[in-house]
């Protein structure tokens, strides 16, 4: 009904099952409310030029601005999933801006999101036989303090407007890794304001997280600075393994 829906409005693309159903999970199975997100979505994606990102878009400068905000993706968890890593923590905003602009740093992170959909997803999923709709998330907040969090607070939020809105029911887990203290009292007191569903995929843990994370991760997927065993040849970084990069499953 909701392929119907959007056809007589003039949508021709992404109308498969599986997108469907995620925006109409993202909005509780209302029909009319999933509607308008995905047409939200498609309006977006035409005035962000989305098509023209990942056709063109080069991320040169990627390399240096790892050195100050690491965000990357590494391998699988024990479900399939893409690891994505970022490390808040390490922030410089000010050093990042003499190497890239704001608006770059936006059509990187979109130019990301549709790489995950187009190749990181389609090899993991036939890699392990099985539809891979989401990522396993870790982000390090290790050295997160009051100053790093105000630098970084308008791309994260902006970041995290175009991931709930235009790529939705994309999560599957999410570890916070070296919560400050005080960090899970307070997300206890959020947690009832919080869809359920969501909260359950969502983790917080403090410096002692190495088990916990290697319940999800093979320790031979995750980076030794995470307590795997994972050391890639000029760094886990910038190394972006993963079965889309393995002839077999590309």
């Amino acid at each position: 009904m909701l392929r119907n829906e959007l056809i007589s409005s003039g949508c021709t693309e992404r109308l498969d099952d599986a997108s469907l159903l995620r925006f109409l999970r993202a909005r509780k199975f209302d029909l009319q409310k999933a509607k308008e997100m995905f047409l939200a979505c498609e309006k977006w994606r035409k005035e962000f030029s989305v098509d023209e990102i990942v056709a063109n878009f080069h991320y040169t400068e990627k390399v240096e601005v790892s050195k100050y905000y690491p965000q990357y993706y590494h391998k699988t968890d024990v479900d399939g999933r893409p690891v994505y890593i970022e490390q808040l923590g390490s922030v410089n905003l000010t050093e990042m801006y003499k190497i890239t602009t704001f608006e770059r740093m936006l059509q990187n992170l979109v130019w990301e999101y549709e790489t995950f959909v187009l190749s990181r997803l389609p090899a993991c999923s036939r890699k392990a036989g099985k539809l891979i709709e989401t990522s396993c998330t870790i982000m390090d907040l290790k050295g997160v303090g009051i100053s790093s969090i105000q630098q970084v607070y308008q791309y994260v939020r902006e970041a995290s407007v175009i991931g709930q809105n235009y790529y939705p029911e994309r999560m599957g887990k999410f570890y916070m890794i070296n919560a400050p203290f005080g960090f899970s009292t307070a997300f206890r007191i959020v947690r009832p304001l919080l869809d359920p569903v969501t909260v359950s995929k969502i983790f917080i843990l403090g410096s002692s997280y190495q088990g916990e994370l290697l319940k999800q991760i093979p320790a031979e997927n995750l980076p030794t600075k995470f307590g795997g065993k994972c050391d890639c040849a000029g760094g886990c970084e910038l190394s972006d393994a993963g079965p889309w990069h393995d002839p077999e499953y590309m």
